[in-house]
């Protein structure tokens, strides 16, 4: 790791923690940095693990090592590479905040910790190659978090990342130097750092900041419904991610579950929601506005892997711009379908200029980080 990106991370003794820099615009919270081992398999294997296909919950250290091993024997072959794995940065929030920073230009950073270890510094590599500032990122002895995460031949994803033992920021590790200056805090809903997301958001309201949270997945929802409602009930998140199983698990005691009440209860507490619906797209409400928006691109998936945490790049985007709901949707539509057409979070540069695209040809706003990275006469 070289001495430049060296100096932007805080030690883990280091309690001055942020430099007086520009405060990046759009925060992101996600207490383990997260390395991502992107792989598609065959569906036999998805039986032989814990937890349901489809959703995202975290494994012991020997759960992940026996995926990994099983891994090899299960690949099936895909044409944008040639490598049985393909290892990343991720996280869902890492995804969202490398999405702002790379397609969009937005100023990003990142809150939470990272290993001394190979992994840490894969993750520190990736997110300064795309400037996300990494100045509350603290480094501290012990392993970074990892996730696999495997995708059929379908294009699903199933994922279980490993977190017990792994580094972490800790909610007394946060002070308002961290927050300062900053328009939004994004974050994922995981009960394991529900401390940590209440100190955040308390720090955050007495910043001014705005508050973005993602429902994770249906199996977290499912599993610790009650936290998350208190989180909801407390009125301290402005914007409220849900796909569709989310919602469902979200009103499963309600006479109605579908997306639409689901976009009702979150309205409630939140001052945009947004239920997003795979290939039929999204809808959304802020106040007593509510669009519908379908999806952008193809309707199959090659992976997808990080399309909701995209679609929230785009829709952050759109608010920090300070577009209508409806563009804030069609943005979001469009940067969630660039990540699904290759493997993995991470968008390609050509998929990002077939987002560019998308955004021109549908008439949405875009700054010259679209039309001079692209180079293809499409403006």
């Amino acid at each position: 790791m070289g001495i430049e990106i060296q100096h932007q991370i805080n030690n883990e003794n280091d309690t001055s923690v942020v430099a007086a820099a520009a405060a990046p615009v759009i925060l992101g919270l996600q207490p383990s940095a997260l390395v991502d081992h992107v792989a598609r398999v065959d569906r036999s294997l998805l039986s032989r693990i814990p937890g349901e296909p489809g959703g995202s919950f975290p494994v012991a250290p020997e759960e992940l090592k026996f995926i990994l091993s099983e891994v090899n024997s299960h690949i099936n072959a895909y044409p944008e590479s040639t490598s049985p794995l393909k290892t990343i940065a991720g996280g869902s929030v890492a995804n969202t905040i490398r999405g702002l920073a790379a397609g969009f230009g937005i100023s990003c950073g990142i809150i939470g910790a990272c290993g001394d270890d190979e992994e840490g510094n894969l993750f520190v590599d990736n997110m300064s190659s795309y400037k996300v500032d990494l100045s509350r990122l603290r480094r501290k002895k012990g392993p970074t978090a990892q996730c696999v995460c495997l995708v059929d031949d379908m294009g699903n994803r199933t994922m279980r990342p490993c977190l017990s033992n792994a580094v972490k920021i800790q909610a007394e590790d946060l002070t308002a130097a961290d927050l300062k200056g900053s328009k939004w805090l994004v974050m994922r809903y995981s009960i394991f750092n529900i401390d940590v997301i209440q100190a955040a958001v308390k720090i955050a309201k007495q910043e001014g900041v705005s508050v973005s949270l993602d429902l994770a997945s249906f199996e977290m929802v499912r599993k610790f419904r009650l936290p998350l409602l208190e989180l909801l009930e407390s009125r301290s998140i402005d914007l409220c991610f849900a796909n569709e199983d989310e919602a469902a698990e979200l009103l499963r005691d309600e006479d109605k579950a579908d997306p639409e009440s689901a976009l009702d209860f979150l309205s409630k507490y939140c001052q945009w929601a947004v239920v997003t619906l795979g290939a039929k797209g999204c809808i959304a409400k802020h106040r007593k506005e509510v669009v519908q928006v379908p999806a952008i691109g193809e309707a199959k998936a090659v992976d997808a892997t990080g399309a909701g945490d995209l679609f929230a790049s785009g829709f952050l985007y759109g608010l920090v711009k300070g577009l209508s709901l409806e563009e804030c949707c069609k943005i979001g539509s469009c940067s969630g379908g660039s990540v699904i057409r290759s493997l993995g979070g991470e968008v390609t540069p050509e998929n990002w200029q077939w987002m560019y695209k998308q955004m021109y040809t549908k008439g949405l706003p875009i700054d010259n980080f679209g039309v001079a990275s692209s180079g293809t006469g499409f403006c």
